[in-house]
């Protein structure tokens, strides 16, 4: 029978064994397990967008701006009070998963639609969807059509070889319609086509058709046709392995959409700390302490809203009117207003 000793060196080795093994898989943990400490002792969020999609993100002698620039604004919101305590770096297709891999940035906010491989391949997560959008039709006013299923006798410029090439090629063929094929080798040749009158339609999503129509001359006077004929979800990705930052990026872009619903906006968000609404209060951290959980303010909702707006401000900011080139809000309405936008409720 092993003596006291013996037994107790046993126990000792297999609990330094333990430690050991403890700490190689802490390790293992992704940087991201860390990610809002990192951004605090840095002191600003590090945010990767697309370099030039006009209304999404664009940089114009260094001044960022766009519907995912103001995205990135919300987040540093949330976080230190200040939405400008943000640095943009603009990204690639290629390199926009390996830097959120690495920690180079801290969050993805750019064009690259949802899909199973982008979501589970790269050690990345998307968080929700911010914008639905899908493939559709840009046409001039004059050609009279303001539904894509009235097509008929149209050349269409498209990527050669592209998944929307198939795709129009299927949508014509289940309408019945006539058409004829102009093929470009890339999305700056379709708008060069379609300006100089090579084609009278072009398909392609829609944020890249709405690129096309504001760069025009007279915008007003074309329209994107409001069919889509394919699914895009974008949004923000984050690397894996820190879901506190997951949930505190998803809760910031929940509530820009529930305060628009409660109509709570960057204009009356003081006043609407008198409200009786307990939703309302919810949202304003007046009632209940959402932020200190996620290691944010108590009030870091209102914080978003108060320096950045709620979603529909933050649409028409980039999409409205004013811009020239106005983008009906569509599948991003509210979901009461027949769009497919909604979050959960604040309680």
């Amino acid at each position: 029978m092993p003596s006291v000793s013996s037994r107790r060196s046993a126990i000792h080795l297999a609990f330094r064994l333990a430690l050991i093994i403890v700490a190689s898989l802490v390790s293992l943990l992704p940087a991201s397990a860390q990610t809002l400490e990192r951004i605090r002792d840095r002191g600003h969020l590090i945010c990767g967008a697309t370099g030039i999609l006009p209304a999404f993100s664009q940089n114009i002698d260094g001044r960022w701006s766009g519907f995912d620039v103001d995205l990135c604004r919300a987040l540093a919101a949330a976080i230190f009070g200040d939405p400008n305590l943000v640095e943009f770096r603009a990204l690639n297709g290629d390199s926009r998963f390996v830097q959120l891999q690495t920690g180079a940035i801290d969050i993805v906010i750019r064009n690259a639609p949802w899909t199973v491989r982008r979501d589970t391949t790269f050690n990345a997560q998307y968080v929700t969807t911010t914008f639905f959008d899908g493939q559709a039709f840009l046409v001039p006013e004059s050609l009279g059509f303001v539904s894509a299923y009235e097509l008929n006798n149209v050349t269409v410029c498209v990527i050669d070889g592209s998944e929307e090439q198939q795709r129009m090629r299927d949508f014509f063929f289940e309408i019945q319609a006539s058409y004829e094929e102009v093929p470009y080798e890339d999305l700056e040749d379709l708008g060069a086509a379609y300006r100089a009158g090579l084609c009278n339609a072009v398909t392609g999503s829609g944020r890249w058709l709405y690129a096309i129509r504001r760069a025009l001359d007279e915008p007003a006077i074309h329209r994107i046709l409001p069919e889509r004929i394919s699914k895009e979800l974008l949004g923000p990705v984050v690397a894996d392995g820190d879901e506190n930052w997951f949930e505190i990026v998803r809760w910031t872009i929940f509530a820009i959409i529930d305060a628009e619903e409660l109509g709570v906006t960057s204009l009356n968000v003081e006043q609407m700390k008198a409200a009786r609404n307990p939703a309302i209060r919810r949202l304003l951290g007046l009632q209940t302490d959402f932020g200190t959980p996620l290691g944010l303010a108590p009030t870091f909702m209102t914080d978003v809203i108060r320096l950045v707006g709620n979603y529909s401000e933050i649409y028409d900011r980039n999409f409205g009117p004013q811009t020239g080139a106005a983008l009906l809000r569509g599948l991003n309405s509210l979901w009461g207003n027949g769009g497919l936008l909604y979050a959960p409720p604040i309680r």
